[in-house]
């Protein structure tokens, strides 16, 4: 039975008269104590899709599931305590008028689990566990580095002791040096405790380094999701190959540009068809009329694409 699992997932927003979908019929499972990766490039739905999984938007159509049950009053409390997200920006997600330790200690607060004493005899744990120094539960943010900042995001959204954590785009603001720390913290933390993570990242060096199974997004449609290894090893729609081909690589001095040109057309005004026809060097007359089905690739059941032409 999956953790979390989407069906049919579609998120909208209005534009004026206008509608714009970030989400367009997405639907995933999160396994217990897995790493499932979100990639692609930007605006292609993949922190919409993160809130939703934390409960910080509401989906237009479709479901979510908890542990097999819909998300009815007792489950989404449930399931309120059971995941939780750190957020891209480490300095802007922690309130700088609070100490460490009552930030770390917040979400025990808000959801009344623990006395006074225990939730700062949890949060000096935490402090710890996350590699902060002794001294810094006295301490305000702007005290501190952005990777430290970063374990003090970690630490608080560990307090609850859940079972999934959206990790989105943890990595992003920080120094390339800070970011395999902060890796390493991750991967230490879900060996610890059997946590699985929803791992939201345009950066597909960092996804081959922490994912169980990747599903990549275009344009608010998922266009493939694989095992890790099937994925980097034998992708099988365009656009992943195109992520893949200009991902940089040891001996290659430069990334190289994607093999696709143009532009991700708006949300606003998708293209029909296939979403991904407009810059595909595969499109033929079928893509541009008929959107194409996630299904197994050739010889893989494993690994699902949504294109006519799949390898």
């Amino acid at each position: 039975m999956s953790l979390v699992a989407l069906d049919d997932i579609r998120v909208q927003f209005p534009a004026g008269r206008r509608t714009l979908t970030a989400v367009d019929g997405v639907s995933l499972d999160i396994g217990a104590g897995e790493t499932l990766a979100l990639a692609g490039e930007s605006g292609s739905g993949k922190s919409t899709i993160g809130n939703v999984v934390a409960g910080l938007q509401r989906p237009t159509a479709g479901t979510m599931r908890f542990r097999g049950k819909p998300m009815d009053k007792a489950t989404t409390r449930q399931a309120q305590r059971a995941i939780q997200i750190i957020f891209q920006d480490p300095f802007g997600a922690l309130d700088p008028r609070m100490p460490v330790s009552s930030i770390i200690a917040e979400p025990l607060l808000i959801q009344r689990i623990g006395t006074a004493a225990e939730r700062a005899e949890r949060a000096a744990d935490l402090a710890g566990q996350v590699g902060l120094p002794r001294d810094a539960l006295n301490r305000y943010p702007h005290e501190f580095s952005g990777g430290q900042r970063q374990r003090i995001a970690i630490a608080r959204a560990l307090a609850p002791d859940p079972a999934l954590v959206v990790a989105d785009e943890p990595l992003s603001a920080l120094d390339v040096s800070i970011q395999s720390q902060i890796l390493n913290v991750l991967g230490a933390l879900q060996r610890a405790r059997g946590l699985a993570y929803l791992f939201i990242s345009h950066d597909l060096a960092v996804v081959n380094h922490l994912a169980d199974r990747v599903a990549v997004l275009y344009l608010g449609r998922l266009v493939e999701v694989a095992p890790r290894a099937d994925l980097f090893g034998t992708p099988s729609h365009p656009y992943t190959m195109a992520l893949l081909e200009a991902m940089p690589r040891i001996g290659r001095r430069h990334r190289r540009a994607a093999v696709i040109g143009g532009e991700m057309p708006s949300p606003l005004d998708p293209p029909p068809g296939c979403v991904f026809h407009t810059r595909c060097p595969k499109v033929r007359e079928i893509c541009r009329v008929e959107a194409p089905v996630l299904e197994p690739a050739p010889g893989r059941p494993g690994q699902r694409a949504a294109c006519h032409f799949k390898e």
